[in-house]
């Protein structure tokens, strides 16, 4: 089952609005793609998928989730690592999807943005990469470290800013979390460094 135009649009639209008043998003906004070309992304699941049921946003992310939620059996979910770099526990934990970049429907060599979910309990390592990223967590409380600060809390809608080759790493309480990225800057397909 490959996604419904009329449903990426939609997705598209939510991501749009909730970025463009973030002022932290600034900097991303020029590489936005414009235009209607669209790529055929056959549709793949992961474990962590059986988590989005779970999801609790608060309102003001409340529509992004339902509309990734609704299409998620026809998005692409996708993992970086393999079993050898954080074990096959996290992989059955951790995943993500591209609605623009060079993986996704919205074909951009210059910007990626997706959705992050990973399950309750699971800690994503330390880690850093090369280009520039932005969060902003839609559903679910997480702790999130950079640098050499401790771990602290970041609620829904709270945006997460990462310089490039900026160390950082999260960690999931008793919910599951979903949070759109923002990546530009560099080899958008490169795998992160782990760092611990």
């Amino acid at each position: 089952m490959t996604m419904d135009g009329a449903m990426l649009e939609a997705i598209l639209e939510n991501v749009e609005q909730m970025i463009r008043v973030v002022p932290e998003a600034a900097p991303f906004l020029p590489d936005w793609p414009v235009g209607d070309e669209r790529r055929v992304c056959p549709p793949t699941r992961l474990e962590v998928c059986d988590w989005l049921d779970r999801l609790a946003p608060p309102e003001k992310t409340a529509g992004l989730v339902a509309a990734l939620v609704a299409a998620a059996p026809m998005l692409q979910w996708r993992q970086t690592y393999a079993a050898a770099d954080f074990g096959a526990d996290f992989l059955k934990r951790y995943g993500w999807t591209e609605f623009i970049g060079l993986r996704g429907p919205v074909p951009s060599p210059n910007l990626a943005c997706g959705v992050l979910l990973l399950a309750p309990g699971l800690t994503y390592p330390s880690h850093a990469h090369q280009a520039e990223e932005l969060y902003l967590p839609l559903s679910g409380v997480a702790e999130w470290k950079m640098g050499d600060a401790d771990f602290a809390q970041v609620e829904p809608g709270q945006v997460i800013h990462h310089a490039p080759w900026v160390p950082h790493a999260m960690r999931c309480g008793s919910d599951p979390m979903a949070a759109l990225y923002l990546w530009r800057g560099g080899d958008l397909a490169a795998k992160s460094v782990i760092l611990g």
